[in-house]
């Protein structure tokens, strides 16, 4: 084990919490020279370290947490020289090459001076050879998560994090204050939640539906912080504005050595980067030799889209490897070029805002016509218009085997519904038709008719026509667990309050209806306790009727009354006292 040294400013016991990013150990390897003495300033991860020492013999590395110091000199032994202490306490020679990735927040100890953001950056500076390669994070206060996290102030910052200068005066907090700022001249990346690394100049040319904003918007939603609406809403909105480098997580900086690629991004197992040409991105995939990838048969270095194998299926797609409709990250599905148009579902988001029901139609009927049996998942929100036709976006996940058409339109079709409904988009269609039922047209208006539903037979027997996109449906459902984004976690605050007003809105109208309905029933229940008292009435006088009736018949008048009604039907009397004479004599 290499000894540890301990500098003016250490802190124990204490602990600085880090978190391995795949996509910025990407960007440190693209950037970083060969055998430089190098400086890690502040808590990395352990991957990240190793990437940084993969590159050079003599790495040192300055914690201010006495306790991770003495964990990573146990790990790294001779490889790495590790130093307990403060940057202020820090004295050495110059170094070739200055990592502080995670910034200058976390490089104070309890008994280091009240140093500004400035004056931390110039004892960083004061470390640096003049032309040394100088990596520098910086947070931003200004990032669209931080504006839309629900959390009141005093909650977002906890005793573990230690940073006492949240609101230093002198700390840049945009990106034109970060580089003037800088006393080197430095190339400048976007930072969106460390799983996105977008050049700073690529940001700004980036609108709404374009690979840019598309990877920034799922990098933020794949975070963890309650927000009070949706994040990509207002993704899309700065960069309509222009103002897509304005509101990253954070900035990274980087000088002495040339940019690398324009976008780098976690996209499940693997690292993307893509480099914007004429014709649109070119892109390749790296595979990630940590535990996030499943199998270890995956690319280890950067490859063309035409001969990637298959990179392996992430933890969440491995719970699902039973089931034919789970999702497997396949890189060879990511093509080697890709469009630079906007996607289509920004194109079928605006045409049903704008109520456009004819466009939509004829969107959804050239999607239907384009659309073949395929491995790849369609996904609205990475398909790329190009010109008269579309083409396949970055989006790495397939099925198992081949998936018929219809399958694969229901599972994009059921994920627009989500996107649309979830999201309280504007569109035409009447609130109540919803699920299935806005599925089931969309589809038909991809040229996928299904079977008119039938009566079910019970109330709880679902329509025939349930069974044709099940499968779409999980498949849908599938995705969007993989994805690890906000889809599949709780509802932000502006979703939570529309959904709750739209509740108490169909209380108040059920509540009517149950009112209604008990008016009803009270009028027919009075109605029939009319009825009932009538027929009862009517029943008495029936009884009584018969009474008479039977003291009549047995009456001697009743039977006189018979005799003289019978005696008045003879029409003949002689005749008939003739024949009464006749048989009285007969009698005797």
């Amino acid at each position: 084990m290499s000894d540890l040294q301990v500098v003016l400013g250490e802190m124990q016991p204490w602990t600085d919490r880090t978190d391995h990013h795949p996509a910025l150990a990407a960007v440190l390897a693209d950037v970083l020279p060969s055998d430089r003495r190098t400086l890690i300033v502040g808590p990395h991860s352990r991957p990240l370290i190793s990437t940084v020492l993969d590159r050079t013999a003599d790495a040192t590395i300055l914690l201010r947490s006495v306790s991770d110091a003495e964990e990573l000199a146990a790990e790294f032994a001779d490889r790495l020289q590790v130093v307990a202490g403060a940057l202020d306490g820090l004295r050495a020679e110059p170094f070739e090459v200055v990592i502080a990735a995670d910034g200058l927040d976390r490089v104070l100890g309890y008994d280091s001076g009240d140093l500004s953001w400035t004056e931390r950056l110039h004892a960083l500076a004061a470390l640096a050879a003049p032309d040394a390669v100088v990596v520098l994070g910086l947070e931003n206060e200004f990032a669209l998560v931080n504006l839309l996290d629900s959390r009141p102030a005093d909650e977002r910052h906890g005793d573990d994090e230690w940073r006492p200068l949240h609101d230093d005066p002198s700390r840049p907090v945009s990106i034109s204050q970060f580089e003037a700022a800088l006393p080197w001249t430095a190339a400048i990346y976007a930072d969106f939640g460390s799983r996105a690394f977008v050049a700073a100049e690529v940001a700004a040319a980036a609108r709404p539906g374009e690979l840019p904003t598309r990877l920034a918007a799922d990098a933020l939603e794949a975070g963890d912080v309650p927000l009070l609406s949706s994040i990509a809403q207002g993704v899309d909105s700065a960069a309509r504005a222009g103002l897509l480098p304005a509101i990253p997580t954070a900035w990274l900086a980087i000088s002495g050595v040339p940019a690398a690629h324009a976008v780098y991004a976690q996209t499940g197992p693997a690292v993307l980067t893509a480099d914007q040409g004429p014709a649109g991105w070119r892109t390749t995939i790296t595979a990630l030799p940590t535990a996030d990838s499943v199998t270890a048969d995956g690319p280890t270095a950067d490859s063309s889209a035409a001969d990637r194998p298959t990179a392996g299926v992430t933890a969440a797609a491995a719970d699902r490897s039973a089931s034919a409709t789970a999702p497997v990250f396949d890189a060879s599905v990511v093509p080697a070029a890709v469009p630079g148009g906007v996607t289509v579902e920004s194109v079928l988001l605006r045409l049903a805002a704008a109520e456009d029901v004819p466009g939509f139609r004829k969107l959804a009927a050239c999607l239907g016509d384009w659309a073949a049996d395929s491995r790849v998942v369609l996904r609205w929100d990475d398909l790329v218009v190009d010109g008269d036709t579309f083409a396949y976006g970055v989006s790495p996940w397939a099925t198992s085997e081949p998936t018929q058409k219809a399958d694969l339109l229901a599972a994009a079709w059921y994920r627009f519904h989500d996107r649309l409904i979830g999201g309280h988009r504007r569109h035409p269609w009447p609130p109540w038709m919803v699920g299935d039922d806005l599925v089931s047209t969309w589809m038909s208006m991809s040229g996928i008719e299904l079977p008119e539903p039938v009566q079910a037979t019970s109330p709880d027997t679902a329509p025939a026509s349930a069974g044709h996109v099940a499968r779409g449906k999980e498949l849908a459902s599938a995705l969007a667990g993989v994805l690890e984004t906000r889809e599949h976690a709780a509802a932000d605050v502006r979703t939570a309050l529309a959904d709750a007003e739209a509740a108490r809105r169909e209380l108040f109208e059920l509540k009517g209806h149950v009112y209604g309905l008990e008016r009803t029933l009270g009028f027919r229940n009075k109605a029939m306790k009319t009825r009932e008292n009538r027929i009862r009435e009517l029943r008495i006088q029936l009884q009584k009727l018969t009474a008479d009736h039977e003291r009549i018949r047995g009456s001697r008048t009743y039977a006189l009354s018979r005799v003289v009604f019978h005696a008045a039907q003879v029409r003949k009397p002689r005749v008939m006292a003739r024949k009464l004479s006749r048989r009285l004599r007969s009698l005797r």
